[in-house]
């Protein structure tokens, strides 16, 4: 799938005068808002999930209403092991999150060949929507979750690259599109958990679930709305595209990839923590109690959106600065930066439960946590994800970016897998733990930056 080969084949129907949303194409409003929307209902269902689970429906009386539920658990713990309340909850968590990111691949790649991307994110919409107001019927929730994970999986890839097809080669509003497309992503991320979050902690978990379902909606009529805005779709076939052949050394710096790719794993089993084990540690040891008024939990995942957005412009004047002294750290220096930063805020975390006499731990530390964590994002993840994309050869370059979101598949089987330490260990033993995995990540590829050079430096 190449976002690129599109754009060039589309390039005819593609109109360079078109600047009615902020000086671009009006398709690109209306991607815009549909991707704010489905930010919004794909990140407000996931700041209730692992609360909904571990305090409701997997609570003995509640779980037994479930449809198939004793036969998923089964197959489950015959893959994992014997599984507590709580393990239970951070497992599914983990596997829903490492789904949610594996199905993209296979979206894109129905909609890139055989349906078009505006039938696939049109087909995305409605299962997504589907599967918010499925969970708000409690025997249903597998049945949603499924619904969930094939619905993002036909719609997050293909209506990324809608963006791309908007403009022509050489178009240099193009990377300004994605940057616009991103902030839509971030406000979404921020408006959900304190909008469904708080009707779901508060008022009811049906209630936050199905706002959630109701911003799908919403996204969806927008995106419809919008259709004859939107690039033409053109299924390409095999031999339709004039692939290069592998020349030599590329073997060795697709298997140098796929290594950093690997590694890149550890990263996002303690990135996607946040969304899993975290909110039953906020939940259960950090005071939240501000003037008589308790902050919902979910609230803190807003905080970690809000603090990237805050910190990504500082980010960036450092990195410029530092490139006009020529003293910016070259990628993979960047990465490994990331991974450390990260595993710092876990020490963060690690040292509030051993620093805090008191009964409930300050909510200082949690603020504190996701400023660092946020910045070791900001260095790792579009890092890895520039460079893959730039150095991968070009006729496997949509497969080995691609591969960066099955390191997300795995870091978050991964995480669920660790969270049912948190039951048997202390607090400060789990981020402990989580610290020296990421920052492991970290140590490997300042350890192999030598050989891995070799992939990311054309000599």
């Amino acid at each position: 799938m190449s976002i690129d080969a599109s754009t060039t084949m589309l390039a005819d129907d593609i109109s360079d005068t078109d600047s009615a949303f902020l000086g671009h194409p009006k398709g690109l409003g209306y991607i815009v808002f549909t991707e704010a929307w489905e930010r919004f209902s794909f990140y407000g269902m996931q700041a209730l999930l692992i609360l909904y689970l571990s305090s409701y429906l997997l609570l003995p009386g509640t779980i037994d209403n479930v449809i198939a539920f004793s036969g998923f658990r089964a197959a489950l713990e015959s893959l994992f092991g014997p599984l507590s309340t709580q393990a239970l909850a951070t497992q599914l968590v983990g596997l829903y999150i490492g789904l949610v990111y594996f199905t993209p691949v296979l979206g894109g790649f129905i909609g890139d060949r055989y349906i078009g991307r505006t039938k696939a994110v049109i087909v995305g919409a409605i299962l997504m929507a589907i599967g918010h107001f499925l969970m708000a019927i409690e025997s249903a929730f597998l049945f949603a979750l499924l619904f969930l994970i094939l619905g993002s999986g036909f719609l997050k890839g293909n209506l990324t690259a809608q963006v791309g097809q908007l403009y022509k080669d050489g178009d240099q509003r193009r990377d300004s599109a994605y940057s616009i497309y991103t902030i839509a992503i971030i406000v979404g991320a921020f408006a959900a958990p304190l909008i469904c979050g708080t009707l779901g902690e508060v008022f009811g978990w049906h209630y936050g679930f199905g706002v959630a379902g109701i911003g799908m909606v919403i996204g969806m009529i927008i995106y419809i709305t919008g259709r004859r805005h939107l690039p033409p779709d053109t299924q390409s076939r095999a031999d339709d595209k004039q692939v290069r052949a592998l020349q030599p050394g590329d073997g060795k710096r697709i298997a140098l990839i796929l290594l950093l790719l690997a590694i890149t794993a550890l990263f996002w089993t303690a990135q996607t923590q946040v969304w899993n084990t975290y909110p039953i540690w906020v939940k259960g040891r950090v005071d939240r109690e501000i003037f008589d008024l308790t902050i919902p939990v979910s609230w803190f995942q807003s905080i970690d959106t809000l603090a990237v957005l805050i910190l990504a412009p500082v980010v960036l004047w450092l990195w410029k600065r530092q490139s006009n002294r020529n003293t910016e750290p070259s990628d993979l220096t960047k990465i490994s930066i990331g991974f450390l930063v990260f595993g710092s805020a876990c020490l963060a975390l690690a040292y509030s439960e051993i620093s805090d006499s008191s009964e409930k731990i300050s909510l200082i530390y949690p603020v504190i946590f996701h400023l660092i964590c946020s910045v070791g994002f900001l260095y790792a993840s579009p890092t890895i994800l520039s460079l893959v994309s730039r150095s991968a050869p070009q006729s496997v370059n949509s497969a080995l970016v691609g591969c960066y979101y099955l390191a997300i598949f795995f870091g978050g089987i991964f995480s669920g897998w660790l969270g049912r330490f948190y039951e048997v260990m202390a607090p400060s033993s789990f981020w402990l733990m989580h610290g020296a995995i990421v920052a492991s990540g970290g140590l490997l590829i300042l350890i192999l930056r030598g050989p891995l050079l070799n992939a990311f430096v054309k000599k």
